[in-house]
């Protein structure tokens, strides 16, 4: 009985613990901010889970899954738009950082060349 008390608490203690270490793995979102990008507009990843990115000398900027179908005729083109972009500081299990992911939303295309 008072075995089976300790195991129901170290479970518990063990599942906060996981679940608390998760939320820093994910990464942390700042608030979206609007910026205007000029790049070229590029399919990448596998072709199960295809993403679109815009690229310029500097940086790149993943496109929301919701917005690509705006943009998915215009690959391999020079494109300069208006949108909300999210910084996401991705960070391995560890805590160590991973890298930064950069996404775009509620796009408004200004101009393509």
């Amino acid at each position: 009985m008072r075995n089976e008390f300790f195991m129901k608490r170290f479970v518990l203690v063990l599942v906060v613990f996981l679940v608390a270490s998760s939320v820093f793995a994910f990464g942390s979102k700042e608030k979206a901010e609007v910026i205007q990008v000029t790049g070229v507009v590029r399919l990448v990843g596998p072709s199960l889970f295809p993403e679109l990115i815009i690229t310029n000398s500097d940086m790149s900027w993943y496109v929301a899954a919701d917005e690509i179908d705006k943009l998915f005729e215009m690959q391999h083109q020079t494109v300069t738009l208006e949108a909300e972009e999210t910084v996401t500081e991705i960070r391995f299990a560890n805590g160590m950082p991973a890298g930064t992911r950069r996404e775009l939303r509620n796009i408004k295309i200004i101009s393509v060349r």
